[in-house]
């Protein structure tokens, strides 16, 4: 873990979630059998919602590290929300698998050629995101602080 730190400190995790998030969101409207994109499906827009709520979470991480604050219960709430939101992550990256996996399932000439390539983006985009969620995680651990709600009002002068 510690050489993937290195390689993406902070600041990088950050910037990769955010790109890997508006890749996912863009081909998440992508139909990997029929090379085309479906903007009409209420289906496609569950994740780009979701991918607000990753989006906010790191905003707020950023903004924690540069002003060098405390956890805050909002800021728990939005990680506790991130963890179900990874366990959606989970589930797509499973689907784009068994997706893939269906290839030999019909006949080579009614999968288009872009099925493999592209395919294979949406399964690794959905790894790093896993990757760089729980890393941002980590960080968050790391440099903000663990919550320690109880702690702190111990820390106050009430006297001043």
């Amino acid at each position: 873990m510690n050489s993937i730190k290195r390689i993406l400190p902070w600041k990088r995790t950050v910037f990769f979630s955010i790109v890997i998030l508006i890749l996912l969101d863009i081909l998440n409207f992508y139909g990997l059998y029929t090379s085309k994109f479906y903007f009409l499906k209420i289906d496609n827009y569950i994740f780009p919602l979701l991918s607000i709520i990753h989006i906010v979470y790191l905003y707020k991480m950023w903004n924690k590290i540069k002003e060098d604050e405390l956890s805050d219960p909002p800021m728990r709430t939005l990680e506790y929300i991130l963890y179900l939101i990874s366990l959606v992550y989970v589930f797509k990256l499973v689907e784009t698998i068994s997706i893939l996996l269906s290839y030999n399932d019909f006949d080579h000439h009614l999968i288009p050629s872009t099925f493999i390539p592209i395919g294979c983006i949406i399964f690794t985009l959905y790894v790093l995101l896993l990757l760089v969620t729980y890393l941002a995680i980590s960080y968050r651990r790391e440099i903000v602080g663990p919550y320690l709600f109880d702690d702190m009002n111990q820390h106050v002068d009430h006297w001043k």
